[in-house]
């Protein structure tokens, strides 16, 4: 009966443990949408800055950089809610998913030029790498989810 006891609290407590980082994640996500994109640009450059150690010049031409972007994110977001309640369900058809890939992937590579021109040989090095890990977090992520369904 004791084992019996322990087996079922270890099982509960591991299934708490699994909910915990999506529910933090959501939390996050809540707030950053609630930022504006000003806020969301200044956090971006200071942490860039402590990554990089960018000069001031750099930090106010990758602010400016941020500011346009957090600003497209925000207005591509509320696009995306406002065709996701008027679509009732129906996903993008492969061409249309093919189109916004290739949007997506345009824009990382005009935003790594922007960068590259900004950003000394040894900071765009660092921020590549940076880059990198998040681009790896995301694949396992998704990963982890598409187990999860």
């Amino acid at each position: 009966m004791i084992a019996i006891a322990l087996v079922t609290i270890n099982a509960t407590a591991q299934e708490r443990k699994k909910d915990a980082p999506q529910g933090e994640m959501k939390e996050r996500m809540e707030m950053r949408q609630a930022m504006t994109p000003e806020e969301t640009a200044q956090l971006q450059t200071k942490k860039m800055t402590l990554h990089l150690d960018l000069t001031e010049k750099q930090q106010v031409d990758v602010k400016t950089i941020l500011l346009a972007e957090a600003k497209t994110r925000n207005s591509k977001m509320e696009e995306y809610k406002a065709k996701k309640e008027k679509a009732d369900g129906v996903k993008p058809s492969k061409e249309e998913r093919l189109k916004m890939q290739n949007a997506r992937l345009d824009h990382q590579i005009e935003m790594k030029k922007k960068m590259k021109s900004i950003l000394n040989a040894e900071q765009f090095e660092k921020f590549e790498k940076t880059q990198g890990k998040r681009q790896a977090k995301k694949g396992r992520n998704a990963k982890m989810k598409m187990h999860r369904d």
